[in-house]
């Protein structure tokens, strides 16, 4: 089978890209750039040049490909609007796959589409999952809800450096998941047919709130988390003058996402009907604590070694010269 992998320099396509590649998927990358992607093809995977907003650049990339695995999503410090990457780059995407007879569409959604019809990319993925089931195009739906790996810049590095911890007031809690095991749901996906036109969550083992996470983040590093809270109401504000701007039009559209987690409703889901259609063990899928436990174990293990060597080097500064006697 070969494998198209869209999206595969982000922190979930990475991962997407080395677990297919781990259990022998001929894979395929689309890239915008070559250089950029540098490191995949070092581990394997075959590059193709294109760009969701380049429709007329895709089909090359869909030569001899078996199935896909979209793990592509617009940043808020994009050039080009969520629109354009999101929806018209997707709808190019699916009619691309659908002209290429793909066996199989992998799409990653978010928790709680349906619930939040003004929230622009609550709005755009879920009518993306729409057009997707509507395509023709044999199709599987996996709803997410977060990643560890987004903890470390949000709690971890701030605690470490002793800098603020912005929070909401009561904000919902969120059943975060480590990108390995969401790439170990994807590509499984591919390989159970039970899995084939339906839409299922893949979310954490719980759900975390903020100051949950803080203190897990202060017990494990040994330092005491300054926590600002921001109001709700300053983040709306925010938005509405970055509306006003065409250049601030992705920020303001990802500041409407505060909206999902200010409603206090956890993002959470059960997970039975997932393990047991896809055949995977629960016991395998990671924990936020041990997760956090592994990172702030190398992260003070590398802290104690630097300081170590700064302890030498400011010890040989000390040390007199001293002339050899003739």
């Amino acid at each position: 089978m070969t494998l198209l992998i869209v999206g595969a320099t982000g922190t979930l396509g990475r991962q997407v890209t080395r677990r297919a590649l781990d259990e022998g998927f001929q894979v395929r990358c689309l890239v915008r750039s070559a250089r950029k992607a540098s490191f995949l093809k070092e581990w394997g995977a075959e590059l193709a040049l294109g760009d969701l907003t380049f429709p007329d650049t895709l089909p090359a990339a869909f030569e001899g490909v078996t199935a896909v695995i979209d793990a592509s999503t617009s940043r808020a410090t994009d050039s080009v609007p969520i629109k354009a990457v999101d929806w018209d780059g997707k709808v190019a995407l699916i009619q691309a796959a659908k002209a290429a007879n793909v066996e199989r569409f992998i799409f990653f959604s978010i928790l709680g589409v349906e619930d939040h019809p003004d929230v622009p990319l609550m709005q755009i993925k879920h009518c993306t999952e729409q057009f997707l089931q509507e395509s023709g195009v044999p199709y599987t739906v996996l709803r997410l809800c977060g990643f560890f790996q987004g903890l470390i810049s949000q709690y971890a590095i701030p605690i470490l450096e002793k800098q603020a911890v912005w929070v909401m007031g009561n904000t919902s809690p969120i059943a975060y998941m480590d990108t390995q095991d969401i790439a170990r749901f994807a590509v499984r996906a591919l390989q159970v047919p039970e899995t084939e036109n339906r839409v299922f969550p893949v979310v954490g083992n719980r759900a975390w709130s903020a100051y949950e996470i803080i203190r897990v983040c202060e017990r494990m590093s040994g330092q005491e988390a300054k926590v600002t809270r921001m109001p709700i109401s300053l983040l709306r504000s925010i938005r509405r003058v970055a509306l006003f701007f065409e250049w601030t039009w992705n920020v303001a559209d990802r500041l409407a996402f505060t909206e999902v987690i200010a409603s206090g409703k956890p993002l959470d889901a059960s997970m039975d009907e997932t393990y047991e259609v896809f055949g995977l063990d629960r016991s395998e899928t990671g924990t936020l604590e041990d997760y956090l436990k592994e990172y702030f174990s190398r992260i003070m293990k590398k802290l104690k070694e630097l300081e170590y060597e700064r302890e030498k080097r400011m010890k040989k500064k000390r040390t007199p010269f001293k002339t050899p006697k003739s």
